[in-house]
């Protein structure tokens, strides 16, 4: 006998199709809805007996998915607090929604999520009629004399509540026959993997058994008990040993890393942790442990992964949880942008269990979580370059593209971690700017020389040693914003690569010069190689082997790179690289064309072998272009030829 019928208290007509349309995108999300209310009741009911209200027992706490293809239907039971047939009315019967069509005039158009209403309205348990023709709630409360109760409704609409439960023990089991499009969930690996995406840190065990197949052995078991009882088997004679129960495993990690005092993790954990959450087999190069109370409730672990080379940008993966409850598999709002590349798990009970885009956006909370975030970000890069600095150079180079894009986008992390950004030098070794700059006061205050291709740049990276000079490694692809962004942040350091101007680096000091000897020279190259570069320069050179050295005015260069960064629009005028032809007056070469130039016999091959260390000079800077390579390549067979016929 029904002890009440009824229709459910809101507005089916209107409601129901909005939790169709908008409250879950996800069909699958009903099964995170329903273990999350089971650890609820469970919860409750551990608090109950802490608070001394109810008596415990040794049973230890469970939720039990059981899935029937047989039978069509899906169970999840648990043996929290259950409910009473008040209870029932209260808490099912009365959904905490009202003016359904307001509602949905007042969303309709600003739902960027379906998940924006879940949780606001106490509307979890109904994403059950989702994917289910009928759903039962069979259910005994912990309160001393309760009678089971059962809960049925075929549409979500039309309720009976009755005394027809059959729970023995404390608890609520709530049984789902699915529909004809749902039953996809009938299937236990796809079921398995959907609790494992949602509930994998929930704080109750959870189990999955499959009803058929526990059927089929309990029939086997019998028949082979009837078989041997018609046998006549003898249990004296023919005693067998009992078989060891095989325990079952729970899906779910009860006790994640991230809720334990970092000081109590080992790097063995955290790497485990690391490949059972994100199923991959490397290790990541570090970690950083959230752990949190104040001004909000934060925990969490987050990765910075082991990339496989700088263009390997792809975005990382925090998953969000609430309370060990699955919320959302990627945070980008929560998450700096510079950092998306990170992996890992945050757990945040101060944001709500079902957040939408706009919301996170708009959070005070999640602006403050962001920030804090950066600061323990930055406070690990300074800890490992302070007391781990092998540690931390031997991953520099896989961390440096995504730190100095930290560093464009927020201002307050560059300055944070300025002092711990390290720049390879000349001989491989790893140091600050503060270190470079300190190191060269001397020679060239305030200026900064950068090799952006140390095999193109060869030429000039072993005339900086032969001076005992030093440059940094710039190589990133951000670096050439970088570098812009340095000079901005550091007022008055410049910087300069290595093939611009060296007027003041590479001369000999101590040697006296002769500006009207220069100037000939000047005038000699002038007449043989035209107007193929706009400036020249007269050096002695320590490396008497180099006639000659092109350089690239900083400026120019960085406008021509401008140039082609935005190709097609008008600047008004043509801009050319300003090179700067150094001719290197300690070179035997250079002194043999000088001491030839009076002659007419050797006109021809004098004008042919400055041309030659000219282009020599331009292909040790950058390739030759298409026209240039074409009379490089004649001029060397021209002087081949001149060999061979000596």
């Amino acid at each position: 006998m029904a002890l009440k019928q009824g229709s459910i208290s809101i507005d089916t007509e209107n409601i129901f199709p909005i939790i169709k349309k908008w409250l879950y995108s996800d069909k699958d999300i009903f099964i995170r809805e329903l273990i999350s209310n089971g650890c609820d009741a469970v919860s409750k009911h551990k608090r109950l007996v802490s608070l001394g209200e109810t008596d415990g027992d040794d049973k230890p706490y469970k939720i039990t998915v059981a899935v029937s293809k047989k039978n069509k239907t899906l169970s999840f039971s648990d043996n929290g607090i259950g409910m009473t047939a008040d209870e029932i009315d209260k808490y099912i019967n009365q959904v905490a929604f009202s003016g359904a069509e307001d509602f949905f005039n007042k969303y309709k158009d600003k739902m960027e999520e379906s998940n924006d209403i879940i949780g606001h309205f106490g509307l979890g348990f109904y994403s059950a009629f989702m994917v289910s023709s009928n759903v039962e709630i069979d259910t005994l409360s912990f309160a001393p004399g309760a009678k089971p109760i059962k809960w049925q409704s075929a549409d979500g609409m039309q309720f009976e509540i009755t005394e027809d439960g059959t729970r023995t023990e404390r608890g609520t089991t709530i049984i789902l026959t699915l529909a004809e499009d749902s039953e996809e969930f009938l299937d236990e690996y796809h079921l398995r993997s959907i609790i494992k995406k949602y509930c994998s840190f929930l704080p109750v065990e959870i189990y999955v058994e499959n009803t058929d197949k526990l059927e089929e052995e309990a029939k086997k078991k019998a028949e082979e008990v009837a078989k041997k009882a018609q046998e006549g088997a003898d249990n004296e004679t023919s005693e067998e040993e009992p078989k060891e129960e095989i325990k079952s495993v729970p899906l779910n990690d009860t006790n994640p890393l991230w809720l334990k005092s970092p000081k109590d993790c080992t790097d063995e954990e955290y790497i485990k942790f690391y490949q059972q959450v994100f199923n991959v087999f490397d290790e990541p190069l570090f970690w950083i442990h959230l752990n949190v109370d104040y001004p909000f409730n934060l925990k969490g672990i987050l990765y910075f992964p082991k990339l496989k080379n700088e263009f390997e940008l792809v975005e990382g993966k925090v998953k969000l949880y609430n309370n060990q409850v699955f919320v959302a598999d990627n945070i980008k709002e929560v998450i700096p942008e510079f950092l998306l590349l990170l992996k890992g798990v945050i757990d945040c009970p101060d944001l709500p269990l079902n957040v939408s885009r706009s919301f996170l956006q708009n959070d005070r909370d999640v602006s403050k979580i962001s920030k804090h975030i950066v600061k323990k970000v930055a406070d690990k890069l300074k800890s490992l370059c302070k007391n781990e600095r092998e540690k931390y150079e031997s991953f520099w180079d896989d961390i440096q593209v995504f730190i100095k894009y930290g560093c464009l986008k927020d201002e307050g992390f560059y300055d944070k971690i300025k002092e711990y950004i390290l720049y390879k030098d000349l001989d491989g070794k790893y140091i600050t700017l503060k270190d470079y700059l300190e190191y060269a006061k001397d020679k060239h205050e305030n200026k900064v020389f950068y090799v952006v291709d140390k095999e193109q740049q060869s030429q000039y990276i072993k005339l900086f040693k032969e001076y005992d000079l030093n440059a940094v490694i710039l190589d990133c692809t951000i670096d050439n914003n970088f570098i812009t962004f340095l000079e901005y942040k550091e007022s008055g350091v410049r910087f300069k690569r290595i093939d611009s101007d060296l007027s003041d680096v590479l001369k000999d000091k101590d040697e006296e010069k002769d500006e009207k000897a220069d100037e000939e020279i000047v005038n000699f190259f002038k007449e043989k190689i035209g107007d193929r570069v706009q400036k020249y320069s007269v050096e002695s050179l320590k490396i008497e082997d180099t006639p000659a050295v092109i350089l690239i005015s900083e400026e120019s260069r960085r406008m021509m790179e401008m140039q082609s960064r935005f190709a097609g629009l008008d600047y008004g005028f043509d801009l050319k690289e300003e090179k700067t032809l150094v001719i290197n007056d300690r070179n035997p070469l250079i002194k043999k064309v000088l001491s030839l130039r009076d002659d007419e016999t050797k006109k021809e091959a004098v004008d042919v072998i400055c041309n030659q260390i000219v282009d020599l000079a331009l292909l040790a800077n950058k390739e030759l272009g298409a026209e240039e390579l074409d009379l490089f390549i004649k001029r060397s067979n021209e002087l081949m030829s001149k060999v061979i016929s000596l």
